[in-house]
């Protein structure tokens, strides 16, 4: 066999399978990724959800999130007290650094991280306006402090003696000699 044709048919190939490698890593990429998902809860429902000061929407309301971590979730309802909590949304094992670009670049299909999160509400309270009245009282007093000594009575201060006439009322400044500034 003549080895220069043997050449050119092996670097054929070998070009050949590299292209179609590429091609599949390519291809592969397509469609690998993550869908995370959050759903909150209430008891009862119809709750008014933020996350991070966003308005999401009435509970149960799902919406989707990019980043893990520690997320701010504040639940309004009229007739209940308002719910703020620090919410931990831990990231799973495959979105650990290195795994996640195998997890989102590589591997085909889909992978879904759905959460879920439930909260009790609590009812408000409602305090008799007799009892609101008495409290804000005690803290007046309380923040009024001990009361401030009164000054001895004693002469008026009336402000700088006035000057007699025909005399300065102060000395002119003297300057230093060669400065245009007094001391």
């Amino acid at each position: 066999m003549d080895p220069v044709k043997h050449c050119a048919r092996h670097r054929r190939f070998v070009g050949g399978s590299s292209l179609w490698l590429l091609a599949l890593v390519l291809c592969a990429c397509q469609f690998g990724c993550v869908q995370r998902r959050i759903t909150i809860r209430t008891n009862p429902p119809g709750a008014l959800v933020y996350i991070d000061d966003y308005a999401i929407g009435t509970t149960p309301c799902s919406t989707d999130f990019i980043y893990y971590g520690t997320r701010k979730v504040r639940i309004v309802k009229s007739g209940y007290e308002t719910l703020t909590v620090m919410q931990p949304i831990p990231a799973p094992w495959y979105q650990y650094p290195v795994l996640d670009f195998v997890t989102e670049n590589l591997i085909p299909g889909e992978i879904r991280d759905e959460r879920t999160v439930e909260y009790q509400l609590q009812p408000q309270t409602v305090v008799p306006p007799q009892q609101l009245l008495e409290r804000a009282e005690n803290l007046r007093h309380a923040a009024a402090g001990p009361p401030l000594p009164v000054p001895p009575a004693g002469p008026v201060y009336n402000g700088p003696p006035s000057a007699r006439p025909g005399l300065p009322a102060s000395p002119p400044p003297a300057a230093r000699p060669g400065s245009i500034f007094p001391n």
